[in-house]
């Protein structure tokens, strides 16, 4: 599992620099605003600088099914980097805050120039992927998994 606390804490500062300053924007997570949809082009992503966002599945006929809640310094966002950059869940913010927004194709970009940077953005982003599947795993496991019998008494 990852030990760097954000995706701006594994990569070098000059590299850190030059995606700060070419592909983010600082942005206010609004309450109650969705942040993306399922379905849709994935075309930015966020780190979390404050606040709290409900990353969830549409479930057909109910309300959507929330899979996490992210809060500080945690990625949102994978989609953008894998084709056919599409959302595969979708997001809305539950706790006002603020994110670093990326325009995710000049991080694409970004990293296709720079070796390091792009070593460190993939390496970040899959690492993270490995934990939140690891996690849903776990707590499908929870949910569905085989229940321990009771002993008899």
């Amino acid at each position: 599992m990852s030990t760097a606390r954000s995706l701006l804490d594994v990569i070098p500062p000059e590299s850190r620099a030059r995606l700060l300053d070419k592909a983010s924007r600082e942005v206010p997570l609004v309450l109650g605003a969705r942040l993306f949809e399922e379905g849709r082009r994935a075309d930015r992503f966020w780190v979390i600088r404050s606040g709290q966002v409900e990353v969830d599945l549409h479930v057909p006929g109910r309300r959507a099914a929330v899979v996490e809640t992210l809060g500080r310094d945690e990625l949102l966002g994978w989609s953008w980097l894998f084709p056919p950059h599409v959302w595969h869940l979708g997001a809305r913010v539950i706790q006002a805050g603020q994110a670093v927004e990326f325009d995710a194709a000049a991080v694409r970009s970004l990293c296709e120039a720079d070796a390091a940077l792009g070593r460190a953005v993939y390496r970040f982003v899959a690492e993270t992927v490995a934990e939140r599947l690891y996690g849903t795993r776990t707590r499908l496991l929870q949910l569905y998994g085989p229940r321990a019998e009771a002993p008899e008494t």
